[in-house]
């Protein structure tokens, strides 16, 4: 985050998955990499080339898309907005590649439906944290960038996987608990000390904050569990496409069996729960890459029995 110290029933076809189901570019991160590369190009290299009555045109749009304090410039949709303008290449670039590395396994995990809502939710609530607590530190300043989004990201991916070694600077290993609290206490330190550094810190904690109360919730309300899994939260979900409408091929993931012979008595049993426990519970110590082809096609109908 920076601030800018100035004001049907048809026929059925199939198709293989990729690996079990997993894709390293899940829909909705592709999309969040896409629209804000596509936005920081259009801002930072193409606009500022016109002008409007001797007037950037950029500048124009940053009254309307940035998000302005209260009183100063301020529209409801900038909560929204400002999460997809950057202030730099390096602002847009450590963003975008933290909320890949973090963000997509939890889309696999989740679904890109209840991702998407958690990621505007978190961006949402680090805006209205910046705009309600930071006046009150002298912190007054229109805000833009997808870190507050970011934050709620690595705050679930904490709390889902806390013991997931992160490599800091590739080198050295720390579990996802420790780094994520030193990043929110670092936060809240030069956030409540006044930096000057530019830095949105603010609104950094207060997507951290909706993130964390969107899992405690989540976790201690069955109320809330039904409405995420309404939804389409699961374990992992198929790819998204336009439903079928009557009469036109519905399209479902391939089994693979061996060339040569019938599917095997094994293919055909129920898993057990407790199987797909354990899988998930190495899927926590190490990760999706962990498993071997068989434990992943076994979440993989698990998953589809789900849906």
């Amino acid at each position: 985050m920076m601030q800018f110290n100035i004001g049907g029933g048809g026929r059925r076809y199939y198709r293989p998955g990729f690996f079990a189901g997993f894709s390293f570019f899940p829909p909705v991160i592709r999309a969040l990499l896409i629209i804000n590369g596509l936005m920081w190009l259009f801002f930072g290299l193409f606009l500022p080339a016109f002008t409007f009555q001797n007037v950037p045109i950029f500048v124009i749009f940053r009254d309307y898309l940035e998000l302005w304090p209260l009183g100063t410039n301020f529209w409801p949709w900038q909560l929204v907005t400002y999460m997809f303008l950057h202030g730099g290449f390096w602002h847009i670039f450590f963003n975008m590649l933290m909320l890949w590395m973090f963000g997509m396994e939890l889309e696999h995990t989740w679904g890109s439906a209840k991702f998407l809502l958690y990621y505007l939710l978190c961006g949402v609530g680090a805006g209205v944290a910046n705009l309600l607590v930071a006046p009150m530190l002298g912190q007054v300043a229109p805000t833009v960038g997808a870190s507050g989004a970011v934050f709620g990201v690595l705050v679930a991916f904490g709390m889902l996987w806390p013991d997931r070694p992160i490599y800091v600077y590739f080198l050295l290993p720390i579990r996802a608990k420790y780094f994520i609290a030193a990043s929110i206490g670092l936060e809240l330190f030069t956030g409540v000390t006044g930096s000057s550094d530019g830095v949105a810190h603010i609104a950094h904690l207060g997507g951290a904050a909706v993130g964390f109360l969107f899992i405690f919730t989540e976790r201690h309300s069955e109320a809330f569990r039904s409405l995420m899994s309404n939804l389409g939260s699961g374990v992992f979900r198929r790819s998204a496409g336009p439903r079928p409408r009557g009469g036109e091929a519905e399209v479902h993931e391939a089994r693979f069996y061996d060339i040569g012979g019938p599917p095997r008595k094994e293919d055909e049993e129920e898993v057990t729960q407790e199987v797909v426990d354990a899988i998930l519970d190495k899927i926590s110590k190490g990760g999706y890459q962990s498993l071997s082809d068989e434990e992943k096609r076994i979440l993989n109908e698990a998953s589809r029995k789900i849906h």
